[in-house]
């Protein structure tokens, strides 16, 4: 049977709101879990079920050859990570390609096992003193003028701030760092504080430059930082390559800044649309990590991942060939009704909560507990240190345009200074 005689279940003509996406999801699923894009012979995976199975069953949905994105305008277009745009593009391995998220085990579990050396929970959590330090002096700077863009004062800069000191690098080269993250995750950047517009291209070639020199150094002199720590990792003798190394550096930056910065500003566009989820939040702190764990379900970060047929499947009742692109849809299986009661409603005190915002099996995000450290330290003192917190205006938001990350480039807000001017600042 020929593919035109084929009954692959085509993807109805609707198209996806980078803004608000989710009436999209919705349409899908009803249309049927698992739907087929002819022009980018690529399978599309709506459902809770089918999206946890791409992410977790390795064997089946490789992640290997999954970081060079659809031929053409798929989600995160042509510049996408390790995409065409990308040095290496379809003829060589690019850092990501290389890193924890473009390898499938058994290497997988050696990388993971390698980076885990130094990426240790007791080093995550010994960031926080630090973090805390971060956020209040980001505070500092908005507190009396009574409004602020949570992006551009407190969800932006913080992450960055955070990965360059776990790298060792000068904080100043954060707008350097942002502009490079922009443009993996949309294909180019509009440009960052002193930092130039860049392509996906450049920005992969300037940092594997950056970091290849970073690296470099750091094997010549080893100093206290997590680059150092990477380089002395060892496994029955042997360490990370100089690639391997910067696929972690250059991962790293892109999804600890990207989750992170989306992940603070989902919560307050979240807090700003449910009063009541706020007004419980303010009254028992203790609420708060629960609430975080919603807005990931609610607003997940990133939207939607890739992987490639490994061996012919069937999934959601199609069949699958050896060598087709899958994109799970994150965003629409944590707003599975199926899984999730009232999946459209921001429930800050959902029991259970089987989101799958950090993905699955032995790809599940490595810097998960670094972003819910970054959001509860930065939403603790942010919620601590004002009151009547709220959106400036009521027209539509600058989105970040990408399928891969959901999240907004602007949030004015104003508020009123707590009463009691918020916890005491050492």
């Amino acid at each position: 049977m020929t593919r035109a005689e084929s009954a692959e279940p085509t993807m109805p003509p609707m198209r996806r709101d980078p803004a608000d996406p989710f009436p999209w999801y919705r349409a899908m699923r009803a249309a049927g879990p698992v739907r087929y894009r002819p022009e980018h012979d690529s399978w599309h995976a709506f459902g809770y079920a089918d999206v946890q199975r791409v992410l977790s069953e390795h064997a089946t949905f490789s992640s290997q050859a999954s970081l060079g994105g659809p031929p053409t305008g798929g989600p995160g277009g042509p510049g996408g990570p390790g995409g065409p745009g990308g040095p290496g593009g379809r003829e060589g391995r690019t850092p990501l390609q290389a890193s924890l998220i473009g390898t499938d085990p058994p290497r997988h579990r050696q990388l993971r096992a390698l980076v885990s050396q130094a990426f240790t929970p007791r080093a995550i959590a010994n960031l926080a003193p630090r973090i805390e330090a971060v956020v209040g002096e980001l505070l500092d700077r908005v507190a009396e003028s009574g409004r602020m863009d949570v992006i551009e004062d407190l969800a932006y800069p913080l992450p960055v701030i955070v990965i360059a000191q776990l790298l060792g690098i000068p904080p100043e080269e954060r707008d350097r760092f942002k502009a490079w993250s922009d443009a993996v995750v949309t294909g180019a950047s509009a440009g960052v504080g002193a930092a130039p517009a860049v392509t996906a291209g450049q920005a992969h070639a300037e940092m594997a430059g950056y970091f290849g020199g970073l690296i470099a150094r750091r094997r010549a002199q080893p100093e206290d930082d997590l680059i150092s720590g990477l380089i002395a990792a060892r496994i029955d003798g042997e360490g990370l390559s100089t690639a391997e190394l910067l696929g972690f550096c250059v991962l790293l930056l892109i999804a600890g800044n990207e989750t992170t910065t989306n992940l603070i500003g989902n919560a307050v566009l979240c807090f700003d649309e449910s009063p009541p989820a706020l007004a419980a939040v303010r009254a028992d702190p203790a609420l708060l990590p629960g609430a975080l764990e919603e807005v990931l379900r609610f607003r997940s970060p990133v939207q939607s991942m890739f992987r490639t047929v490994a061996r012919d499947a069937t999934l959601g009742g199609q069949e699958l060939r050896a060598g087709q692109r899958v994109l799970a849809w994150i965003g629409s299986a944590n707003r599975d009704g199926e899984v999730f009661r009232d999946p459209d409603r921001f429930d800050p005190q959902r029991t259970p909560n089987r989101h799958i915002a950090f993905g699955s099996g032995v790809h599940f995000c490595l810097g998960a507990p670094l972003a819910r450290l970054e959001a509860r330290i930065a939403l603790t003192a942010l919620l601590a240190r004002t009151s009547g917190l709220r959106r400036a205006g009521d027209g539509p938001l600058p989105v970040v345009e990408s399928g891969i990350v959901y999240g907004v480039r602007h949030l004015p807000v104003v508020f009123d200074p707590a009463p009691d001017g918020g916890p005491p600042r050492s």
